[in-house]
């Protein structure tokens, strides 16, 4: 039966008590007061005037009940406070004998009125109160800074909205409510599994970040509007593969997820475990025999040209061809991200438009291909998947979108139409200069990939010699933030080169804020304080220096590049491993941890020189045994050697003689 709406509790009931429903739709409210009057006035003799009530008898002593109804309660105050008056005397003798009669009769029989009843009266113990991830209420939870050490309560308890598990409305929903609705309870439910997993952790340390059923079902609907609202055209596609991704999540990813999730919505949390910060490197080696030694694991560049390494600057020809060519393509060129053709327009068109195309959707990260196994040919092997979504490859657009779409020339020609390269000047008045070691971040702009930052620190102390941020030549597009680490914000609050630099400041939450960037005007202006540092015989130290060098638009003869230092698994260039992975494995560190925040070209440069420092120590153990010395910040051949002994190979991640190539192969097979 449908649930009353009570159109009809004003109408007394047709069957008065003798009314057998035990949900009417019609009042019996009039039925009872009527049967206690009666009751009331068979004992109370009726009397009539305005003075009736003083001349009757006394009212019966009245009888306590527990169960009072709240307007009867209201009632009897209201007579108490009028007792002055002759009317509010008679009704409260009324009143009086009504409940005493309905007191008595209350035993007798049954009364219409459900909370006279003695379940309701009757006072019963609560349930006990759940304590857990399937509650609803907030429990006391340490917080995860407790353990850093700090006493408990000093963030105050989450009060997560009690939402139902449906949809938020949003003003253009991207599908129907029932597909959202589907998809909303799917999301939910991977959530719960991976809740549950951490709420079966013994680590105590890690309680806060379990969730109430409450701040589960507020995580879920935040996701999922987010997606509505960010992604609209490609909702499906991107709500799906979320949850393929928290089915397949590790505990540790989702300890990350809840991290940020309650940042974002309660207050921030510091990470129970800070990142370790590195150890200071030691190779056994003081300063000059390191340097003694990176002196011999140059990286010869003739024959890598092909990899992308210049060496010899365009001639004009060269460049009056690529503008040509430029000029012929109208500023049609394919996006560096999604593939897609789009037009650019360098110097704003008429209309202030710098691209065409609309949004650019794409992947962020990588492919990255499975290792083979040998139950490939039966099974078919896992095919190649992109980190950012664990979508598999070629399946869709994209799981992000950026509002324009971006170009990198790699023709060194045409990088010359828009900046020619130079060779590293020869500067006799300072005499030889101490290894270099830089890295560089870049943005996308009108005119390509473009420089945006400069670092330089000595090798191999590390101490910072450089960092600039730079003013690129074409309008910026995209400041690639999630690589480069640099934001609007660095520009608008950087300072002129030269200026002097205020020292970091301490907010109150502790955090140190970095002081402003100096910054130059042009890339030209970049290379030539870069110069300032070298001479030719310089070695200069980057982890896939190519790219740095290029960007400068720099031909330096004296390179040192950790790619070729380790060589890929799979044959080396053009394949190559990043430097995050090769910190990892030979520095035991982890950088670039800053997820979207991007990278720091200070502790990039940093790691490359590093490795570096590795190499050069495992390089002295071959040469000590093969009786080598090093005398100040020279090496020293054995006695008796030939000049041909004398000799040094470079270029595949060692410094060996040619004897010690018949007794092991090259150091980078070694490292692999």
């Amino acid at each position: 039966m449908f649930t009353p709406l009570g159109l009809f509790k004003d109408v007394p009931c047709p069957q008065g008590d003798r009314c057998s429903l035990l949900t009417c739709i019609f009042s019996h409210q009039e039925a009872r007061a009527l049967s206690t009057d009666e009751a009331a006035f068979t004992n109370t003799p009726r009397v009539t005037g305005e003075d009736a009530s003083l001349k009757g008898p006394p009212a019966p002593k009245r009888r306590k009940v527990e169960a009072v109804d709240e307007n009867e309660t209201g009632k009897r105050k209201t007579s108490a406070s009028a007792s002055s008056s002759n009317e509010g005397k008679r009704e409260q003798a009324l009143e009086d004998a009504a409940s005493h009669a309905a007191g008595r009769s209350s035993q007798q029989t049954p009364s219409r009125d459900v909370r006279s009843l003695q379940s309701t009266v009757k006072r019963v113990s609560p349930p006990p109160k759940r304590t857990g991830p399937e509650s609803g209420e907030n429990i006391p939870r340490r917080d995860a800074s407790n353990a850093s050490g700090r006493p408990t309560g000093s963030l105050p308890p989450r009060q997560a909205p009690k939402e139902a598990l449906n949809p938020r409305m949003i003003t253009k929903a991207p599908a129907s409510h029932a597909v959202r609705s589907s998809i909303l309870t799917k999301l939910h439910a991977a959530m719960s599994a991976l809740n549950d997993q951490m709420a079966k952790d013994k680590d105590s340390s890690k309680r806060s970040l379990v969730l109430s059923r409450d701040e589960l079902v507020t995580m879920a609907l935040d996701e999922e509007e987010k997606a509505a609202k960010d992604n609209a055209a490609i909702y499906a596609n991107v709500i799906k593969l979320r949850i393929v991704k928290l089915q397949k999540m590790s505990k540790e990813d989702w300890e990350k997820e809840v991290l940020a999730h309650l940042n974002a919505r309660y207050y921030k949390i510091e990470p129970s475990q800070q990142p370790k910060k590195p150890e200071p490197l030691s190779t056994g080696l003081n300063a000059k025999e390191e340097i003694a030694l990176a002196s011999k694991l140059i990286t010869p560049l003739t024959g890598r040209e092909k990899f992308g390494y210049v060496t010899k600057a365009p001639t004009q020809e060269e460049i009056n061809s690529a503008k040509k060519g430029v000029e012929d393509a109208k500023g049609w060129e394919r996006c560096d991200r999604c593939g897609g053709r789009f037009q650019v327009f360098p110097g704003r068109r008429e209309d202030g438009v710098l691209t065409t195309g609309g949004e650019c959707t794409y992947h962020p990260g990588k492919p990255i291909y499975p290792p083979k196994k040998p139950t490939d040919h039966i099974t078919g092997g896992r095919e190649a998947y992109y980190p950012c979504c664990n979508e598999t490859m070629g399946t869709s657009a994209g799981c992000t979108k950026a509002e324009h779409h971006v170009f990198k020339i790699s023709e060194v020609k045409r990088l010359a139409s828009v900046l020619q390269f130079e060779e590293t000047p020869s500067q006799p008045g300072k005499g030889p200069q101490p290894p270099v070691c830089f890295d560089c971040e870049m943005g996308y702009t009108t005119l390509g990939l473009e420089l945006i930052r400069l670092t330089a620190v000595s090798w191999p102390e590390g101490k910072e010699l450089l960092d600039v941020l730079v003013r690129p030549m074409g309008e910026i597009l995209d400041l690639n933030s999630r690589y480069s680490g640099i934001l609007p914000e660095h520009y608008v609050n950087a300072i002129p080169y030269g200026t002097p630099v205020p020292k970091g400041t301490t907010s109150e939450d502790g955090e140190v804020e970095q002081p402003p960037f100096q910054v130059v005007e042009s890339p030209a202006a970049a290379r030539k304080l870069l110069f300032n540092l070298l001479q030719p015989d310089t070695p200069l130290i980057g982890h896939a220096i190519d790219n740095d060098l290029n960007a400068c638009r720099i031909i330096h003869p004296t390179i040192i590049d950790t790619v070729i230092l380790y060589p890929h698994p799979r044959g080396g260039l053009p394949n190559r491993t990043s430097l995050k992975v090769l910190s990892k494995r030979y520095l035991d560190r982890d950088i670039q941890t800053g997820g979207d925040k991007g990278h720091d070209s200070k502790e990039d440069a940093r790691a490359t020189g590093d490795l570096v420092r590795v190499k050069a120590a495992e390089t002295w153990k071959e040469l000590k045994r093969q009786g080598w010395t090093i005398k100040g910040d020279k090496l020293i051949p054995p006695p008796g050697a030939s000049s041909e002994e004398a000799k040094w190979t470079a270029g595949s991640g060692g410094v060996l003689g040619p004897g010690a190539g018949q007794k092991r192969k090259d150091n980078a097979d070694l490292e692999h």
